[in-house]
């Protein structure tokens, strides 16, 4: 299914081979694709399909979410969308063979599509979906766009009036926050923090405020140093799930509080894939009120002849404070403008009201 097409002619050209990432290769660790024209066998019927109709049904892009582990979560409908592509983009086209062939999927080309060349793959994309194809696009696992490549392809989509539809799949982010056992009504995604430097530093005192639950992705090497980082920001008492593996042979997960959980993968390596999920914040109490900022407000309020006694509850349910605390302040005041020779008089008019209890 390599080298030459079987005519008379010399083989095709070997830049053009490199270029072209088709599959159908042997399995030999590389991606070389079968030669322009060269026999590919048979489409699929579903494949066939697709191809006749391209023309009346005008191209797409498809996004396919896939397993994130367990092969056998691949659905129905995503094998169902891959085979009937013109072609598929992926991450890596060694590791989304393995994918297809677990499918039955075979004779639909493979093009690589990651971060470091998505940019440059946009435009033919488009042009495929542009000309009647429709183009599937698969990362290594999960949803394409989700802290993997495919939201530019989307974006350019959009721009370009490229149909998108998505055919959706397994989830890191929902399966590890539904197995933390911590809050799913409100909930963010932070993907990866950065490495290092500021932006770090940034995002790890966002984290420390954040009132919601908070997903994370993690690299296994680097679990034990972010929960450090995290008890630093947070507070070791801050509640943390650590999923590792979901949906695989040895998935497992750690719950506990952040100081808890930090030793704990600081004593015993953490291996595979890793999700973190963080509690969010407790709600931050009342902010501190100054005394200048109620004593103006009392004057005032008061100097316009409001009654105190009506003043003191209100001041004291807006900024949330003891109403023998305002009581206490209205009447220090009441005592300063009595002593005022250009006071107006009107301060402590009207009887002040019982003390607090």
């Amino acid at each position: 299914m390599n080298g030459s097409d079987g005519g008379d002619g010399p083989g095709p050209d070997p830049d053009v081979l490199e270029e072209l990432e088709l599959w159908g290769g042997p399995d030999d660790g590389d991606d070389r694709p079968d030669p322009p024209g060269g026999d590919r066998g048979p489409p699929s019927d579903a494949a066939a399909t697709a191809g006749a109709h391209r023309a009346a049904t005008g191209g797409r892009v498809v996004l396919v979410g896939t397993p994130i582990g367990n092969l056998g979560d691949l659905s129905p409908r995503a094998v169902q969308a891959l085979e009937g592509s013109d072609v598929i983009y992926c991450e890596d086209t060694r590791h989304s063979r393995k994918l297809l062939t677990h499918a039955g999927i075979t004779g639909t080309p493979l093009r690589s599509l990651h971060q470091h060349n998505e940019d440059d793959r946009i435009d033919e994309v488009i042009r495929t979906a542009a000309d009647g194809g429709t183009v599937a696009v698969i990362s290594d696992a999960g949803m394409p766009g989700i802290s993997d490549p495919g939201r530019r392809v989307v974006a350019a989509a959009a721009r370009s009036g490229v149909t998108v539809t998505v055919v959706p799949g397994p989830s890191a982010v929902l399966a590890a926050l539904v197995a933390s056992g911590l809050p799913t009504d409100r909930f963010c995604f932070e993907g990866f923090l950065p490495r290092s430097g500021t932006g770090r530093r940034e995002r790890l005192a966002s984290l420390a405020t954040e009132s919601r639950t908070v997903v994370l992705f993690e690299a296994p090497g680097r679990v034990a140093a972010t929960l450090r980082d995290l008890v630093d920001a947070c507070g070791g008492d801050r509640p943390v799930s650590v999923a590792r593996e979901l949906t695989k042979l040895h998935e497992e997960v750690w719950r506990g509080p952040l100081a808890e959980l930090a030793a704990r993968a600081a004593a015993e390596p953490v291996r595979g894939e890793v999700v973190l999920v963080l509690g969010g914040a407790a709600p931050a109490g009342p902010a501190a009120v100054d005394d200048a900022v109620l004593t103006s407000a009392l004057a005032d309020r008061l100097s316009a002849g409001e009654r105190t006694r009506g003043v003191v509850d209100d001041l004291a349910a807006a900024f949330g404070v003891p109403r023998r605390r305002v009581y206490g302040l209205a009447l220090a005041l009441r005592d300063r403008t009595a002593e005022d020779p250009g006071g107006d008089g009107r301060v402590g008019s009207g009887p002040p009201g019982p003390a607090p209890e």
